[in-house]
């Protein structure tokens, strides 16, 4: 019953900038967090950067001072502005949105968006 859209994802040089949304729908109840994960060829899916329904904030170290992600709670939009991108980052990105209904706790992901960084 919830649906997560992602979009934003593009070809960008090394040293560029993007700026992913997701956009959440659907039947949701007290959110607990949202967050944006990646997955690059040959590898496992990798948290980048969480925000909290209080609005904490947490990333992954090798995000850090490069990507800040915000929430427009009057939208249902998370965002991810990720800055100085370095060919490391290219991968899918997924959008994902927990939350907490009697006490128990439900998962949901976007189908991801596709960020590719070359030169």
């Amino acid at each position: 019953q919830v649906q997560l859209v992602e979009s934003g994802g593009d070809l960008v040089q090394p040293g560029g900038s993007l700026r992913l949304s997701c956009a959440a729908s659907g039947i949701i109840y007290s959110i607990n967090d949202m967050g944006w994960y990646r997955q690059a060829p040959g590898k496992q899916r990798e948290l980048v950067a969480t925000i909290s329904s209080s609005g904490r904030t947490n990333y992954a170290d090798s995000v850090q001072g490069r990507f800040v992600i915000s929430r427009d709670n009057a939208k249902n939009t998370v965002y991810l502005q990720m800055n100085s991108l370095k060919p490391e980052d290219a991968a899918v990105y997924f959008c994902r949105l927990s939350f907490v209904r009697s006490s128990r706790m439900y998962l949901y992901w976007g189908q991801g968006t596709q960020v590719t960084v070359s030169s």
